[in-house]
């Protein structure tokens, strides 16, 4: 494996490193993604297991993949390259799984893609996706290559997984922050209600009527006498 494919190979890993785990399946590359990831030291706290399914029936039974998906696109396809994906992912209970299908050559066993046409599909637990891409070179070097091109497209599509959950849960907090700082309003504005009404109650508690008055009031007459004034 040449020092990219080795580089790309530790970017993934230092990503993997975060508590996530990584699951392999692999059809003409015959385990040599495995290989490469397994390489790096500390393998077992991160790669759960891996898969080479070469033949039709080794993908249906061990991966679950679609026999009349397979009888349909056959299995140099995205749809397949997915299935694979999703299968090994279900299958090991992982983060992320990466899977390859493709013709390394030298012939293409009567289909009618070329030699050097590989896919990659990726999946993780809320969505999966497959690439393509074409290789010109031996079967040696088409292997490598498809390795190489598998580690890349998944480093890329974890980083935008990675970047949109950070994007929804930044919104995710604002949505919340948004809702108490409303709460926190509504609150403010029962609060000053309460006290108009309290302070309104009060004041006509102490409000007297004057039929009231004059109803309970008991009158006192006074009588002025002009002789008792006078000396």
């Amino acid at each position: 494996m040449d020092e990219e494919a080795q580089a790309a190979a530790a970017r993934l890993v230092r990503r993997l490193k975060g508590g996530y785990t990584v699951t392999i399946a692999e059809s003409c590359t015959g385990g040599l993604l495995a290989s490469t990831l397994t390489d790096i030291a500390g393998a077992s706290a991160w790669f759960k297991q891996s898969w080479v399914t070469y033949s039709y029936e080794a993908k249906i039974q061990e991966l679950d993949v679609s026999r009349e998906l397979l009888e349909k696109k056959g299995a140099v396809s995205a749809e397949v390259a997915i299935q694979m994906a999703q299968g090994a992912l279900a299958r090991a209970n992982a983060d992320i799984a990466i899977s390859i299908t493709g013709i390394a050559g030298p012939g293409n066993d009567g289909t009618s893609k070329k030699v050097g046409y590989v896919y990659v599909g990726i999946a993780s637990r809320t969505w999966a996706i497959a690439e393509a891409t074409q290789i010109g070179g031996n079967r040696q070097e088409n292997k490598e290559g498809f390795v190489h091109f598998a580690l890349l497209t998944a480093i890329r599509h974890w980083d935008q997984a990675m970047e949109l959950a950070e994007s929804n849960r930044l919104k995710d907090i604002e949505e919340r922050e948004a809702r108490v700082r409303e709460e926190i309003r509504a609150e403010i504005e029962r609060n000053k209600r309460a006290a108009a009404a309290a302070q309104e109650t009060a004041w006509q508690s102490q409000t007297w009527s004057g039929d009231k008055q004059e109803g309970n009031s008991e009158g006192i007459d006074v009588t002025w006498n002009e002789d008792s004034q006078e000396d």
